[in-house]
């Protein structure tokens, strides 16, 4: 009879788990879409209004002095995360500033590469070998971060990054030029970066726990994270600002034309409402899911300017692409509702409390990161 028993009292959990892990599925996934709607709304006005920066004719000159505009962006960031903090609390728990702080200035070295590859390679080149971003991403979150990746994530990745690429090479040919070996360096440059960020994304979640280990879920919070990377980044960007003469020429320029400081001004609050979105998308899903969501933004801002005017289009081959990406996202939401061998180990956790040995130890370790 308490054979019996036992099994009887374990049929509750069994089906209250399956429908806990269910509503937790559907609760991400639709965190998921917000987030997902943020950066792609916050980004794609932030590159129209960047844009009318830099092509914007000012009384016979244009503004050229990126690393200025970097350091107002990643300053305007860092005071809104700042704001964050102490309007909605840390964390509490012991953070890792170093690597926050790395992985901050590896991404402005990143950006500063590819934005300096510009002087020197053509825009469409610039844009293909960034559209392989998700690769050394992945690359850098086994090297550094220590993290292991299912098959259905090496797929997406080969999927999506494919498709962008060749989305690029099927567009119509541009005038031909000259991509420099410097030019193409600095693009290599800014993938290593890239490779090391996300690493160091993932080592941060990897070192929280490890300095809270009394902590059930260890992680800073996603204001943290922004306010910490973007105040090295700033420091990294009026660094190159002042060595490149970006810092006092910038300066006479928008005092000469203080319009372009009130745009500029105006795309950095738009960037740090996007970061919001993207240091919660780091902080609760990772860096590989967010640069596939920054990756396939190109897509669909692509698509957008093709369908707002009717004088583009699109060729046979870059509609492959697009299909190659969309089966790479469908393919995302397929893991996410097949997890597959991730159920296997709650079955020996159910069998172990039939049997009545060590249940709360089991039932403890299911439950933790």
């Amino acid at each position: 009879i308490p054979r019996v028993t036992g099994v009887q009292t374990c049929a509750l959990p069994i089906s209250t788990t399956s429908h806990d892990t269910t509503e937790r599925i559907m609760a991400g996934a639709l965190q998921l879409l917000i987030a997902c709607a943020g950066i792609f709304g916050s980004f794609s006005y932030f590159a129209v209004l960047q844009e009318d920066v830099y092509k914007t004719d000012y009384g016979g000159e244009k503004f050229q002095f990126t690393f200025l505009a970097l350091l107002v962006e990643r300053g305007i960031n860092a005071l809104i995360a700042a704001l964050g903090v102490a309007v909605l609390g840390g964390s509490g728990l012991k953070i890792p500033y170093m690597d926050i702080s790395l992985s901050g200035m590896s991404q402005m070295f990143a950006m500063a590469g590819s934005n300096e590859a510009l002087r020197y390679v053509s825009y469409p080149t610039q844009v293909l070998g960034k559209s392989c971003k998700m690769v050394p991403v992945m690359a850098g979150g086994l090297l550094l971060g220590g993290k292991s990746y299912t098959v259905f994530e090496y797929l997406q990745v080969v999927l999506i990054t494919g498709g962008v690429v060749v989305f690029n090479f099927g567009g119509k040919a541009g005038k031909a030029g000259a991509d420099s070996t410097y030019g193409l360096a600095l693009i290599a440059f800014s993938l290593v970066m890239d490779m090391v960020t996300g690493g160091l994304q993932d080592k941060v979640k990897k070192s929280t726990k490890e300095l809270n280990p009394s902590a059930k879920s260890a992680k800073p919070t996603m204001h943290e994270s922004m306010l910490w990377t973007n105040v090295s980044g700033c420091l990294i960007a009026g660094a190159l600002a002042l060595a490149t003469g970006h810092l006092t020429d910038g300066i006479a320029f928008c005092t000469r034309h203080p319009e372009v400081l009130n745009a500029v001004f105006i795309y950095s609050l738009a960037s740090a409402v996007g970061q919001n979105f993207v240091y919660y998308t780091v902080t609760e899903f990772g860096p590989l899911l967010l640069t596939t969501v920054t990756t396939t933004r190109k897509i669909f801002s692509t698509l957008f300017s093709v369908f707002r005017n009717p004088n583009n289009s699109l060729s046979e081959m870059q509609w492959g692409g697009c299909a190659l990406v969309f089966a790479g996202l469908l393919l995302d939401v397929a893991s996410k509702f097949f997890p597959g061998k991730k159920a296997a180990p709650k079955k020996e956790t159910e069998m172990s409390q039939v049997k009545g040995e060590r249940s709360e130890e089991h039932t403890s370790e299911l439950q933790s990161p």
